[in-house]
């Protein structure tokens, strides 16, 4: 499965110009389904549009979302906003589908533990929205809608557009010939638009992305954000929190089934291990014994070779994905730590973010959802 994944991702991954190069079976058969089955959903999509009913909830809704698959930084965004509404004093529901193996909710609840925020799971968000507030009633003040752009079933007061400053469109096709949800045009949609990774592309890879958006009619409010290493925990151990400094002097073998394996490897790098090797697998993907294997040999080569301490390092999404069987690997296995951060760009930071968010909430719903001087 994991193999098919790579070869169906390498062709939907590959830009028009690229595709002479393909082998010939991977052009002369897969791309033309793909090609198909990107039209059937951007008419599927269409018809959805047009037929779909959204309900309204009694608390304002901050959707989350983004125009490609994986990689933009959605679930960062989202603990950063249940955190900000937290200690205003205003308690947030997440709404998450709780796909594929469920490691973004996992992750949500473990990080968020220390909040007032509650989590609903399930893929008819408006039902779990209803069934939360029956529950809790006054104790929710917002809802926080994970992955929402393209969810209908829900009205929301604000969207938040993630982009993925290292890969912004890909080919600019739709999903599953590219990595499009929508057309770019859907920009236009967007109350705020936050460029994530911003710090690991030039200014002019930036002036890009911003005339894409601006060409495709988005003239809401634009932030830059980037993902900062926090600490580090042994799998064993979620709670002790170790400095990110114990990886100096060692080779890391960084192991990931995420959206975005070169923003990982970024983060390890600028804390400045010995030596980095990687393993990257397909988003959400679960590792299997073969996998574990895999990724045993390959540590122990890596000992071998360099006559130094070696340790696995992974992703906190791959750790809530199956942190038991991390910890069935003979090794030693780190989880790095991270949280989004609003990138200081013409005075505006964390909280011009966060003021903004309440400015669109207080226009839409004619109320303050903070507390004065918050």
């Amino acid at each position: 499965m994991e193999k098919w994944r790579r070869v169906v991702g390498g062709v939907a991954g590959t830009p028009d110009s690229g595709v002479p190069g393909l082998p010939f079976l991977h052009r002369a058969l897969l791309l033309p389904l793909l090609f198909a089955a990107s039209k059937a959903l951007r008419l599927l999509s269409h018809l959805q549009r047009r037929t779909s009913t959204s309900t309204s909830l009694p608390v304002p809704v901050v959707s989350v979302g983004n125009l490609t698959w994986g990689g933009n930084g959605k679930t960062p965004m989202v603990d950063f906003l249940a955190r900000a509404f937290h200690r205003i004093g205003v308690s947030p529901l997440i709404l998450t589908r709780g796909y594929a193996g469920g490691d973004e909710s996992r992750m949500l609840r473990r990080r968020l533990s220390d909040t007032s925020a509650k989590i609903g799971v399930g893929p008819n968000r408006a039902a779990v929205a209803t069934s939360m507030l029956r529950k809790y009633g006054a104790q929710i003040g917002v809802a926080i809608l994970d992955d929402g752009m393209q969810h209908l079933s829900l009205l929301r007061d604000v969207d938040i557009v993630m982009i993925n400053a290292l890969n912004p469109w890909g080919n600019k096709h739709l999903i599953p010939r590219g990595p499009m949800r929508e057309p770019l045009t859907a920009l236009s949609r967007a109350h705020i638009l936050l460029i994530h990774h911003a710090n690991l592309v030039s200014q002019p890879q930036l002036k890009t992305i911003l005339s894409t958006v601006h060409d495709n009619g988005a003239t809401c409010p634009v932030f830059f954000s980037k993902l900062v290493p926090s600490h580090i925990f042994q799998v064993n151990q979620p709670m002790h929190r170790l400095p990110l400094h114990v990886l100096h002097g060692i080779i890391v073998l960084c192991v990931s089934a995420i959206g975005c394996p070169d923003a990982f490897i970024h983060s390890v790098q600028e804390i400045g291990p010995l030596k980095i090797e990687r393993l990257d697998f397909s988003d959400h993907h679960s590792f299997s014994s073969h996998d574990l294997q895999l990724i045993q040999d390959t540590l122990k080569k890596l000992v071998y070779q360099h006559k130094n301490n070696a340790a696995v390092l992974v992703t906190e999404k791959d750790y809530d994905r199956d942190p038991d069987v991390l910890r069935a690997l003979d090794a030693k296995v780190w989880v790095l730590s991270s949280c989004l951060q609003i990138i200081p760009h013409e005075g505006q930071g964390d909280d011009e973010f966060m003021r903004k968010v309440r400015e669109i909430i207080t226009a839409s719903r004619h109320v303050k959802l903070y507390k004065e001087g918050a």
